[in-house]
């Protein structure tokens, strides 16, 4: 009685309110990080670019934004999350429109250092705001709206609208308007979002006279963080589930227009597919794991991106649309396993207090290797051995992440019984 009770009086209101902004902001990251892959074939000539400098910029930019996930995440649990959102989503902005600027490598690669610090606060504290808000029973499917908006509005209408505009302006222009919307949500924010306690205070003034307010509690130690067993394991999984994501976000253009010799709209429209099938995986999945359990939507996460990714590299460039959706799939599995790791796993294995700290950890981990590292090794591949031959590492990548998964524990409030 005192847990429908409890639901009763949740702030559904604000839940719905805030999920739609933070995804709004989310879909904005991806687009001003995921842009530049699908214009570097548009500008790396004029800047003297590579393969190895593409894989470069990718990786600087995932390195410092899972060192900024865990560091300003830990802040935001300590400090509120209002001081640490906004101003991140105003400099992430900012980057994205000096990233049109730049001259060279060496200013890209600050330029997007930079990005990747204000960025990396956003995924999570914005994991930790959204699981705040979130009923136990929808926190699966609203970190899934909430994630699944980076992959629909960075890799999927982003690369669409990218190479539409280059036939209308350079790619400069499209850097610097990209960057404009992030600066409107950052005012949106600042007039919505709540802090922990504000949020505790609002759900206890609806709340039913039976059911008592949480007491305060103390803050735990950094190592009790890593107490549950999920914090590791998630982190080295997530690893291969990020390496799979940016390895074909990454060279998936390159490989599309160097390789198969589709035109840059062709490009376009099937490096869309990574976007339109990551976002349906981000949010169908972590809302299916609510009901089946986390472990076992991760497990056939992994399986069926390394089979859409392997049947992927089989197909040629004679049938566009078997390429869309053999990636649409892939994209789909492996953007599946990453959001499920990355947001209702690393929230309830956090301890109480410390959901931004433990999400930012484990986002942290997989977008320093996964996003960081790897692509960078995909890059060598790339101009030693052909940019075709990237993607066998992701898969094996993909292997090693479902081994790490099976040790995994249940933690989906449905399948333990806390809901």
């Amino acid at each position: 009685m005192q847990q429908d009770s409890a639901s009763k009086g949740w702030d559904t209101s604000y839940e719905w309110k805030i999920i739609l902004i933070l995804s709004l902001t989310f879909g904005l990251v991806g687009l001003d990080r995921f842009i530049l892959p699908v214009l570097f074939p548009a500008f790396m000539d004029e800047l003297g670019l590579t393969y190895e400098d593409l894989g470069n910029l990718v990786g600087i930019l995932a390195v410092f934004w899972g060192l900024s996930a865990f560091v300003m995440g830990f802040l935001s649990d300590r400090v509120g999350r209002r001081k640490v959102l906004i101003p991140a989503v105003i400099i992430f902005s900012l980057m994205s429109v000096f990233t049109g600027m730049a001259g060279g490598l060496v200013g890209l690669l600050v330029i997007r250092a930079i990005m990747g610090l204000a960025e990396g606060p956003v995924a999570s504290t914005g994991v930790a705001v959204a699981v705040e808000a979130s009923h136990p029973k929808r926190r699966g499917m609203n970190n899934g709206i909430f994630q699944c908006m980076v992959s629909l509005m960075g890799s999927a209408v982003g690369p669409i609208i990218a190479t539409q505009l280059l036939l209308v302006m350079d790619w400069r222009a499209i850097f610097m308007l990209v960057g404009i919307p992030g600066l409107i949500m950052a005012g949106v924010m600042y007039y919505v979002v709540r802090e922990p306690d504000q949020h505790a205070k609002a759900q206890a003034a609806d709340a039913p006279v039976d059911v008592p307010a949480a007491a305060p509690v103390a803050r735990p130690s950094f190592g009790e963080l890593f107490a549950h067993r999920n914090v590791p394991l998630a982190m080295l999984t997530l690893m291969c589930a990020m390496g799979g994501v940016f390895i074909m976000g990454a060279m998936m253009p390159n490989y599309l227009t160097d390789y198969l010799g589709l035109s840059l709209q062709d490009m376009g429209v099937i490096t869309s597919a990574i976007g339109f099938g990551g976002a349906l995986g981000q949010f169908a999945m972590p809302t299916l794991s609510d009901f089946i359990g986390r472990k076992l939507t991760i497990l056939l996460s992994y399986v069926l991106a390394g089979i859409f990714l392997w049947l992927f590299t089989q197909a040629g460039a004679d049938n566009l649309s078997t390429l869309f959706w053999l990636l649409f799939f892939a994209a789909l599995f492996n953007m599946s396993a990453l959001a499920t790791l990355a947001g209702p796993v690393a929230a309830e294995a956090a301890p109480v207090g410390m959901i931004a700290s433990v999400a930012g950890l484990v986002i942290g981990a997989g977008e320093v290797f996964g996003g960081g590292v790897a692509p960078v090794i995909a890059g060598q591949i790339a101009a030693s051995s052909g940019i075709q031959h990237v993607f066998t590492f992701a898969i094996a990548g993909l292997a090693v992440g479902f081994v790490i998964a099976l040790f995994l524990k249940e933690t989906a409030p449905r399948r333990v019984g806390e809901v």
